[in-house]
């Protein structure tokens, strides 16, 4: 059974991907679009149907654009299953450790210095360590506060830091209007006007990151099961806290920072994945990445077609989905 459920959702996953290719202003069908594809890689002879225009739309704009909304949202995804796990908490996720907000601020701090801010190489730089960074400040303070790191306290000053965060961006965004512009643009969120290069990168930081954390799928699942269990089975849980947190942060940040902030896949898609196929990691995290970037494209075909020919920010339209989502877990978890 577990097969049939792999199976239908990587289907599901390429219909989606061809889909978010063919839907905008233009309506390229799949079966065209599958065939501009074939023909681009192997040569495969154009159908009849199949123009110059389509071709150019495919290939120039929507292919690069659909295939780093899968990436970003499978990297975000497998992100949010590690802080779920790792923090015992359903509704854990970048927001509630600050990896979002400290992103934010280290791409302002790049506008406001002049620096070249959609420069290749710079782009996951500042995302990777600036996710990390917060992450350090936030696990530094946690054990000040409590020796034993306790998930609520790492919790609730990632929440505090996060929104001291935000409130030096806002005293920013008063004192360099012009700059931060540029910043208010990123937050946003858009996959419009991505190179192939950028989506080699991210491609290539999402898989190391996914299997750094497949391979810690051991821990995670004994984790899930509390620290006190995890300890008793040899786990030596701060330090696993520690690689475990900061790995999902750089995972978080390298894939926002080509994109802006996008948020609640990392929370819908892990919950939805676990309850579909169960809590072994070492599916979860593949499943969570399926899923992530079904979910991702999904959202961006919304956000192409509901305002036509506006294109809505990304991350309205997965706050429209995330924040009933996000009610109904907390209410299902209080009533437990």
């Amino acid at each position: 059974m577990l097969r049939v459920k792999v199976v239908i959702l990587i289907l599901l996953s390429i219909v989606v991907i061809l889909l978010g290719i063919g839907v905008g202003s233009t309506f390229i069908s799949p079966i065209e679009v599958g065939n501009i594809i074939l023909n681009k890689l192997f040569r495969v002879k154009l159908i009849s149907t199949v123009s110059d225009t389509d071709i150019s739309i495919v290939w120039n704009l929507r292919l690069i654009r659909t295939l780093m909304a899968f990436v970003i949202g499978g990297a975000l995804a497998i992100s949010g299953s590690a802080m779920q796990s790792v923090l015992q908490n359903p509704l854990a996720s970048s927001y509630t450790l600050g990896v979002s907000a400290g992103a934010s601020l280290g791409a302002g701090l790049i506008i406001i210095n002049s620096a070249s801010f959609f420069d290749i190489f710079t782009i996951p730089v500042v995302g990777i360590f600036s996710g990390m960074i917060t992450v350090f400040v936030v696990i530094i303070l946690a054990s000040k506060l409590d020796k034993n790191m306790q998930n609520y306290t790492i919790i609730l000053v990632g929440m505090v830091l996060s929104l001291f965060i935000n409130a030096i961006i806002t005293v920013f965004n008063a004192m360099f209007r012009e700059n931060m512009q540029q910043l208010i643009f990123w937050q946003m969120g858009s996959f419009a006007g991505k190179s192939p290069e950028e989506l080699i990168i991210v491609t290539i930081l999402s898989i190391i990151g996914s299997l750094i954390l497949v391979f810690k799928s051991r821990e995670l699942d004994m984790m899930t099961f509390g620290e006190t269990q995890a300890f008793s089975m040899g786990v030596d849980v701060k330090k696993a806290k520690w690689i475990l947190l900061m790995g999902a942060a750089a995972l978080t940040g390298s894939a926002i920072s080509f994109v802006g902030i996008i948020g609640f896949v990392d929370l819908i898609a892990p919950h939805v994945v676990r309850r579909i196929f169960g809590a072994r990691h070492s599916i979860v995290i593949p499943m969570s990445a399926l899923f992530g970037g079904i979910f991702m494209v999904c959202a961006d075909i919304l956000a192409r077609v509901i305002l036509r020919p506006i294109d809505l920010p990304v991350g309205a339209v997965t706050a429209l989905f995330g924040a009933p989502f996000f009610m109904y877990i907390f209410f299902r978890k209080e009533r437990r």
